[in-house]
């Protein structure tokens, strides 16, 4: 039917309303922003969650597990993805038959909501130290329990569905509860145990942080070279040498034990031949370095000349003195000699070729003097909680690594100037490197030596467990690669490594906001000790007995200890520890009380899917993965999806600063969640995903594209009922085709889901809505559901529309919950109806014909060659609409000849007549390159135009209502 207006003569009738045109109240212009929160709060009121469970009884359950996100601060855009991403698994799964349930939670401890309630008392000038701890932590507790509203309230206008009403609190009693029970575990299966060593220590926040807490920021710092003088030697090479060292750490100066070397590096000794006077280094000087760094280190050095006098000799035997040897004021601190070996870690790399050793501030020192059994010996406790030295510090004493604020403190120019003061600073400068801070303070970390609580990973957990490993690490390795599907598969191996690479989990924080470590040590024994930790069935049920009741608190209360120790020991003989666990314990233990212990959870205390960013790969993966292979044996999960991070469009990290934030909250009330949850799943959630106003533009036009779509069916069903329904065998081929292509989609929309495929999804269901269908089917059927009556082909039309619209809006609602919602209201209204109740329809798999959708593959191939033609001639403006022509067709495959000539091949092109020949095409025919041995003439369309449908056919004006044609005078009859 032509789109353009006709020329009717004032004789003859206007047939305008004798037309089937498309009825729908469904607007073009979606409104999402003020209606979406119709539709929540009516799926609130008709409880479809609810309903859901009831619905979905006896059906395999699938369990998405909510990794909690913190209970602090409004959304970013990096929620929004995340929980978009969950909601889109938790419906499509149900609507393909499973039991889908989804309960979020939050992570509701630590140190970040701690910090914010200190910030408060700062404010007032009140000490945190000299208030009630227990009053402390309820002020915590309501400070938690206010974001945790608001942040409801934001995920739930994102559309996404779930227990909200009942959501997991870490801080809820039972969790804490569970928290500890499943910490006593540890404590009983013999992984926990308490070691000093260099940990990340946070100066600012005073507490020690695990990997996950940290992030890598670039940092300017001071890098020096000292000189350490060579004692014991017999050799005149190196009486009066020193060996030189390169930190870019000199306020561990103080706190040096010793000097290591790598015996496979070449040293060799140089004789500084020329200097300035005012130089650190001086004419004379013999100095031991590294044959590959000498001529680098020596230019920082500004010496004017140098020689090689020799190889270095044997190391082996030698001891170096402290360069605070014998300074005034040192109070024989530093005098005794400091340990020189060789060290498997030391390179030529860069530096100088050999390395300082302060084990209390380094793993690899502390490793190689542990192994050497010299801990003893060389561990210092020169730095406080707060990063000061400690007073009674000869030199030092209160100079501050970092000051309160973050910003470097006076620590380490102290330490500078002190070398420079005793003659050993060789030089000296400034270094922009990678650096750990604090996730939360953003503030700069160091290692510092201090007794913490650890889980020994690589311990055998005397649990009896031992399907997968005797040992966490064996376990959570085994786990991996045996029991879970990881999306995408890449994820494995950065799991896989960061399991296989990583040190002893540190469980303990120095802080108040939390659960405690709950477990009490003799007095007067060492961690070494078999009764240093006091391990009793009757305490620990005591305790869990308390917290069910009152919630972790119950640690802090007076009395505490005499309550849980009872009669089982003399309470006088032991010590309680008041650490709180890691909150990456706590979350990391959410299976336990949400999964095993919630009657709407998971059968077998598992869950189908955890899904997070890729940095949880070191986060909630990694510890749910260690807490788990500690408690139950194995990993607690059977799937993994990750998704990237998001960026502006450019691709830059999103900050405030540079003002190119996107907030859902800001895109909801500009587009409606719907185009938020669209650009979700239009985008690859595997990588980093780009989002900003021009990309959310063009996700918006998308949506208009597609939402036409829905109209235009909708418009076309108006008065459809089942008296009009067609059985496919009675179709014509085109509606046929058709069904052969939703058989197709149903699986690949399927298998899409299965695999969280989104992307994949709605780009068939998009571009078969778009393309297949506006573009192709419904431009070549308006004309017979407008035009024709009670035709066998009309109703087969209508018919498949109807099949169509609930195929479309089923497979689509999982993603565009409130404008499917909409569209399926629009047919099925009802008080408590809502396309979340329904499940995506069966597709019967005899819809599929091969051989047909082969056949009508060549016809649309034709078909592009003549509407290719057709377009050139409009717009040469030879004619205004394709109605006004009837091209000659030359096709050389006698196949695809035979396929055209069974079908109505003018319909299909929108003409009003065509003429199919297996001629050869003459020059003048229009051709397509891809589209070989088809060839299209232009031919005006013989006859009038029918003042109903447009056509111009010969018989128009013939018949007993004046200026129709045939088809037309039968449906007006």
């Amino acid at each position: 039917m032509c789109a353009d207006t006709p020329d009717t003569p004032t004789d003859t009738p206007d047939y305008k309303d004798t037309l089937n045109l498309p009825r729908t109240e469904f607007p073009m212009r979606a409104g999402l922003p003020k209606r979406e929160p119709g539709w929540l709060a009516r799926w609130e009121e008709i409880g479809v969650y609810d309903r859901l469970r009831e619905k979905a009884e006896g059906r395999r359950p699938f369990t998405l597990h909510d990794g909690p996100p913190y209970a602090n601060g409004n959304l970013h855009i990096g929620h929004a993805l995340n929980k978009i991403l969950k909601d889109m698994v938790v419906r499509s799964q149900q609507m393909m038959g499973r039991d889908a349930r989804y309960i979020p939670g939050w992570d509701c401890h630590g140190l970040p909501i701690e910090w914010k309630i200190e910030e408060q008392y700062r404010a007032k000038g009140l000490d945190k130290d000299k208030v009630d701890v227990v009053d402390f932590r309820q002020e915590c507790r309501k400070f938690a329990d206010g974001w945790v509203g608001v942040q409801r309230d934001e995920f739930k206008r994102l559309g996404v569905t779930g227990k909200w009403e009942k959501p997991y609190l870490t801080m809820d009693f039972h969790a804490e509860r569970v928290i500890a029970e499943e910490f006593q575990k540890f404590l009983m299966n013999g992984v926990l145990y308490q070691g000093s060593k260099p940990v990340m220590w946070s100066p600012i926040e005073k507490t020690a942080l695990a990997e996950a807490e940290v992030e890598y920021h670039d940092k300017e710092s001071f890098t020096i070279w000292v000189r350490f003088s060579v004692l014991g030697s017999d050799d005149p090479l190196l009486q009066g040498a020193d060996v030189v060292i390169w930190t870019t750490t000199p306020w561990t100066i103080p706190s040096n034990k010793g000097v290591v070397y790598h015996p496979d590096i070449s040293y060799g000794v140089y004789e500084i031949t020329g200097a300035p006077e005012d130089n650190w280094v001086k004419t004379g000087d013999k100095l031991l370095l590294a044959d590959k760094l000498a001529e680098g280190c020596l230019a920082k050095a500004r010496v004017d000349g140098w020689e090689r006098i020799g190889d270095a000799p044997s190391l082996d035997g030698l001891s170096v003195a402290h360069p605070f040897a014998g300074i005034e004021g040192g109070e024989g601190e530093w005098d005794q000699p400091r340990d020189f070996r060789a060290a498997p870690f030391v390179t030529d790399e860069d530096g100088t070729g050999f390395v300082h050793c302060a084990p209390s501030h380094g793993m690899d020192e502390f490793e190689l003097y542990r192994d050497a059994g010299m801990l003893s010996e060389v561990i210092t406790y020169n730095v406080e909680e707060d990063g000061a030295f400690r007073a009674d510090l000869p030199l030092f004493g209160g100079k501050r690594i970092l000051k309160p604020n973050g910003k470097e403190g006076d620590a380490n120019t102290a330490v500078i100037d002190a070398l420079a003061q005793a003659g050993k600073l060789f030089a000296r400068g400034k270094i922009k490197h990678s650096y750990p801070h604090s996730w939360r303070s953003k503030a700069p970390l160091i290692f510092r030596n201090t007794p913490q609580w650890f889980a020994a990973i690589d311990r055998a957990v005397g649990d009896g467990q031992d399907q997968y490993g005797e040992t966490i690490r064996d376990r959570a390795l085994t786990s991996i690669d045996e029991l879970v599907t990881w999306t995408p598969k890449s994820a494995r191996n950065r799991l896989y490594s960061m399991i296989e690479q990583r040190p002893d989990w540190v469980l303990s924080r120095q802080r108040a906001w939390g659960v405690p470590l709950t477990c009490f040590v003799k007095k007067g024994a060492k961690p070494t000790d078999p009764d240093f930790l006091l391990r009793d069935e009757t305490v620990n049920a005591r305790i869990l007995e308390a917290f069910e009741a009152e919630g972790a608190d119950a640690w802090y209360k007076d009395g505490a200890k005499a309550r849980f120790l009872g009669d089982a020991v003399n309470p006088d003989d032991y010590v309680q520890v008041f650490d709180i666990l890691d909150v990456w314990f706590d979350s990391g233990s959410t299976h336990a009380f949400v999964l095993r212990d919630r009657e709407d959870g998971s059968e077998d205390g598992l869950a189908d899917l955890y899904l997070e960013g890729t940095d949880q790969h070191r986060g909630w993966f990694h510890s749910s993965m260690l807490q788990s292979c500690g408690t139950k044996g194995r990993a607690p999960y059977r799937g993994v999806l990750t998704h990237g991070f998001t960026l502006d469009e450019k691709g830059m990290k999103m900050s405030k600063s540079l003002g190119n934030t996107v907030s859902p909250a800001d895109v909801t009330k500009q587009y409606g969640a719907d185009i938020l949850r669209l650009w979700v799943a239009q985008s690859d959630y595997t990588g980093d995903l780009r989002i900003g106003p021009e990309i959310l533009k063009g996700v918006a036009d998308g949506y208009r594209r597609l939402r036409n779509t829905m109209r235009f069916m909708l418009g076309s069903l108006s008065d459809f009922s089942e008296a009009d329904r067609v059985e496919p065998a009675e179709m014509p081929e085109l509606e046929r085709w058709v069904l052969h292509r939703l058989a197709e989609l149903d699986q690949t929309v399927r298998e899409g889901y299965d695999a969280y495929d989104f992307q994949g999804v709605f780009r068939a269901v998009f571009d078969f809505a778009t393309v297949e269908l506006s573009a192709f089917y419904f431009d070549i059927r308006k004309d017979a559901l407008y035009c024709d009556g009670d035709t066998a082909r009309r109703r087969a039309a209508r018919t498949v529309l109807d099949l169509l619209y609930q195929r479309l809006t089923t497979w689509l609602a999982p993603i565009l919950v409130f404008t499917m919602e909409e569209v399926w209201l629009e047919r099925n209204p009802g008080d408590d109806a809502s396309v979340h109740l329904t499940d995506m329809p069966q597709t019967p798999q005899d819809w599929r014909n091969d051989d047909l959708a082969a056949k009508w593959a060549a016809i649309r191939r034709v078909r592009r060659v003549v509407t290719a033609a057709l377009e050139v001639a409009r717009r040469d403006k030879v004619i205004g609409a394709s109605l006004e022509a009837a091209p000659v067709v030359h096709v050389r495959d006698a196949e695809a000849l035979a396929a055209l000539k069974s079908v109505t091949f003018e319909d299909l092109c929108i003409t009003s007549a065509i003429y199919l020949t297996g001629d050869p095409s003459p020059a003048e025919a229009f051709r397509l390159p891809e589209v070989e041995g088809v060839g299209v003439v232009f031919e005006r369309a013989e006859g009038e135009k029918c003042q109903r449908c447009w056509k111009i056919l010969p018989d128009v004006g013939r018949h007993a209502h004046p200026g129709v044609c045939a088809r037309c005078a039968a449906a007006l009859a």
